[in-house]
């Protein structure tokens, strides 16, 4: 029987989420680490979907919120998720590739043929009724977190309807489209993005808030 797979990127997230899913779902549900950053994170997460073979993936964790539209210590399922930083320049100059012709991945008439560009959609399903005030829009997944304003308002330059970064959103989506397993990503806000001062960040929370809210999605008790 297939099994959905959550993965969470750090121990320390998974610290706070494991227990409450656990507690939510039962012990069916294991919770995985796909690992810090992009790089890492697609290669995990393909390695984790071609062995278990899961029925749909979450990606659970936390990140950054751009501006207020998002409240910190609440989670988050976002619709869609896009890439920062494959493409050429930086800063202000930034472009994404696929603004400069070139998808990241074209497609293979030999195999998979799905086209992945700079955006994917990461929503499997609707949400329960009692969790619709949960959802969010285009989550913006970088290789480094934004370390102050300058880097926000370039980035939001590029992605102006993006309201949150992650580091690994997009790489899971990547991996699990060339899969054909559905993908939903829940992020807690710890923090506002560029405010690298950790003491302000509420990251307990942030992971207690999406554990909860991803086990809602699995159906688990509140």
């Amino acid at each position: 029987m297939q099994q959905p797979l959550v993965l969470v990127p750090t121990e320390l997230e998974r610290g706070v989420i494991a227990p409450v899913m656990a507690a939510a779902c039962g012990p069916a549900v294991r919770v995985e680490l796909c690992g810090f950053g992009a790089v890492v994170a697609a290669a995990r997460t393909a390695q984790l979907v071609a062995a278990r073979r899961p029925d749909r993936v979450l990606l659970v964790g936390i990140a950054g919120r751009y501006g207020e539209s998002l409240a910190i210590g609440r989670a988050y399922v976002f619709e869609r998720v896009a890439c920062h930083g494959v493409g050429a320049g930086s800063g202000a100059a930034f472009v994404p590739a696929a603004a400069l012709g070139w998808m990241q991945w074209p497609g293979d008439a030999a195999g998979a043929t799905a086209v992945i560009g700079d955006e994917e959609r990461c929503t499997s399903g609707p949400l329960p009724a009692a969790s619709a005030t949960a959802r969010a829009g285009l989550l913006l997944s970088a290789c480094a977190a934004s370390a102050g304003d300058e880097d926000v308002r370039s980035r939001r330059a590029v992605w102006p309807e993006a309201v949150a970064e992650d580091m690994e959103g997009f790489a899971v989506a990547a991996a699990c489209r060339l899969a054909d397993v559905p993908l939903d990503i829940v992020r807690g806000i710890s923090n506002t993005a560029g405010d690298r001062d950790t003491a302000r960040w509420q990251i307990e929370a942030a992971c207690r808030a999406a554990a909860e809210l991803a086990a809602t999605l699995l159906g688990g008790r509140p």
